[in-house]
């Protein structure tokens, strides 16, 4: 991001005296995550969660998927959606949701830099063509940016604190 966005600590969930997450905080924790949920909805109304590896960068979460797999499906008819990471204890760590609609990306030269960074983070092999990944066995994966509407960090551990971070 080229800008930090505006914190605002939510006091009523958060430990007297706390101060707002710093945003490097969060920006660190959403580069160095391995693994995010995404949660999209169904047709129907149902949410639809799934694991996945993200890549933080562009000022953006990026993930890729298969066409045909139900998130795919899904954010093509709604591209509202909700990603989160964090850590499995309770008080100690930084759990993070983004808030966004998820859009293709298509460009290039955009995807060309995504597929080094999943290559570095995930150890995984991608080259772009016609605006997909592709792997190696010739598997193509549709790539997606969510850029946040809105961004949660929720601090775990005293104090604990809950901020929102908003962009304009």
């Amino acid at each position: 991001m080229s800008q930090q966005p505006i914190a605002e600590l939510h006091p009523q969930f958060s430990s007297p005296g706390a101060t707002p997450r710093p945003w490097p905080d969060v920006d660190e924790a959403l580069t160095k995550a391995k693994i995010s949920w995404l949660s999209s909805v169904r047709p129907d109304g149902r949410p639809h969660v799934t694991p996945l590896p993200t890549v933080w960068s562009f000022g953006a979460l990026h993930f890729c998927t298969g066409a045909t797999e139900q998130k795919a499906r899904n954010l093509s008819r709604n591209p509202q959606c909700a990603i989160t990471t964090g850590t499995p204890q309770a008080d100690e760590g930084l759990d993070v949701v983004v808030e966004g609609a998820a859009t293709r990306v298509t460009d290039p030269d955009r995807l060309a830099a995504l597929a080094a960074l999943w290559k570095s983070r995930h150890g995984w092999d991608f080259h772009p063509a016609n605006g997909l990944f592709v792997g190696d066995e010739g598997n193509e994966a549709l790539v997606f940016a969510v850029t946040p509407a809105k961004i949660l960090a929720f601090g775990k551990g005293e104090p604990y604190t809950q901020t929102r971070y908003t962009f304009t």
